[in-house]
């Protein structure tokens, strides 16, 4: 494998049974420009050193189990050290594979195990390694080279971190801290971006939508003896239509005044068009001075700003320009568009009404005050 990155494998079996077999296998790992660990280390036989087995274990990135026949000393924990090792890299979660011989029977004598209450133990080790990848063999060459088939697999379908020599690591780290950072700020834009076009969290419990908001307004008029009156009335609307009619002056930015003339023209269009409203001042005239109380006017900036669709401009501007100046956050530009843009067919031409009248095409409709 052509890599800056080195591979450390841990290699466990007994030993004096096995030693051409991890000759083989060492020599495999090693042609793979793998790291190999084992028991050529340390002799497995107490608990200092299991300890120092344990670390190696966590170091490594891989650990294969070569089994042949025989079971191996037992240790304090009524185990062989080689299934001790075993049962440490699955329960760690290590990537693991077993090498087991094909056929035992055919083991020589003096390799097989000769104690009769580790027969049953070695198999039942043998049916442990089973459970997880496993894989054959007879003679130390072919071990060998289902070892070699066997790593180079399990470094594709498992990628550990490895080693890396000390003169490259920096850059190594380097360029993989940049991606990392990289990854992570895209990630925090993605989430920035699907914030902003959202509503804040905790505002679905705000008045909003077609919830009414009751406006004081305070206006001018004259009777007909020519006398000025005063009237203050209290208007409902609904969250969507103060929206509705301020959003826009926020399309680019607005100031507070502008703000609040936008308000002042909401009301005066409700007061002159609304039918029991005109009917009621029908004796008065020159209706002027249409304006929301300063309370009420608060209370709409802040409900909406609350509610994620404004927010105070950021465009810079001089020292002297104290002004507050507002505009609208992408969340709030995205729900005056759906509603405020005009549904396909929402608006009829004359010739369409003329002929769902029964009119003539040909006559004029004239519109009367």
């Amino acid at each position: 494998m052509s890599s800056d990155r080195r591979y450390q494998v841990f290699v466990s079996s007994t030993y004096e049974d096995l030693r051409e077999e991890r000759q083989e296998v060492m020599q495999a790992l090693l042609e793979l420009d793998c790291i190999p660990a084992g028991m050529e280390l340390f002799p497995a036989t107490d608990d200092d050193q299991w300890t120092l087995i344990k670390r190696v274990i966590d170091e490594c990135d891989y650990y294969i189990v070569i089994i042949g026949g025989r079971y191996g000393s037992i240790g304090p924990k009524g185990i062989s050290y080689t299934e001790q090792e075993y049962r440490y890299a699955v329960e760690t979660g290590k990537p693991v594979v077993a090498f087991l011989h094909k056929d035992p029977a055919q083991i020589p004598v003096g390799k097989s195990e000769s104690k009769a209450e580790a027969i049953p133990m070695l198999e039942n080790f043998r049916e442990l390694a089973k459970k997880k990848v496993c894989k054959y063999w007879e003679t130390p060459a072919e071990l060998g080279s289902v070892v070699s088939r066997s790593i180079i697999r399990l470094i594709s379908t498992h990628p550990m971190p490895g080693w890396i020599r000390a003169d490259k690591a920096a850059s190594a780290i380097a360029a993989e801290e940049v991606l990392r950072l990289k990854k992570t700020i895209e990630d925090l834009e993605n989430k920035l971006q699907e914030t902003q076009r959202s509503a804040p969290k905790g505002s679905e419990d705000l008045a909003q939508g077609e919830e009414i908001f009751p406006i004081e307004v305070d206006f001018e008029g004259v009777d007909s003896s020519f006398r000025s009156w005063s009237f203050r009335y209290t208007l409902d609307f609904e969250w969507d239509e103060i929206f509705e009619e301020i959003g826009p002056l926020m399309l680019d930015e607005a100031s507070d005044e502008k703000i609040r003339n936008g308000l002042s023209q909401m009301v005066r269009y409700r007061i002159l068009n609304d039918e029991a409203y005109k009917l009621e001042l029908e004796s008065y005239s020159n209706l002027k001075n249409f304006s929301v109380s300063s309370h009420d006017e608060q209370t709409i900036k802040i409900q909406l700003r609350a509610l994620g669709l404004i927010e105070k401009s950021s465009k810079a501007r001089s020292i002297k320009d104290t002004r507050t100046f507002w505009s609208l956050t992408p969340y709030g530009d995205s729900v005056l568009v759906q509603l405020r843009a005009i549904q396909k067919g929402e608006f009829k031409s004359e010739d369409e009404l003329s002929e769902e009248n029964g009119e003539d095409e040909n006559v004029d409709v004239i519109a009367k005050d």
